[in-house]
């Protein structure tokens, strides 16, 4: 199941890499495509239904990023 989100506080490159990596890390994430034009833009692939709070959850591990869902 893909998901459309943004997330706010990617600035560059670097900052895709590490949401990236640590949504990524959730068991229920397959794939997480972040874009930097648009800035923020994300495409998450879940095998598991997870919420907005869920993934803001696991983004809490690193500070700065807010994520919401894009419908």
């Amino acid at each position: 199941m893909k998901q459309k989100f943004q997330i706010n506080g990617i600035s560059c490159g670097g900052c895709v890499a590490r949401v990236k990596d640590t949504l990524e890390a959730h068991p229920n994430i397959e794939k997480a495509e972040i874009f930097l034009a648009p800035k923020g833009a994300s495409l998450i692939t879940m095998n598991a239904a997870l919420s907005v709070a869920d993934l803001q959850e696991q983004l809490d591990e690193l500070n700065g990023y807010t994520i919401t869902e894009i419908n």
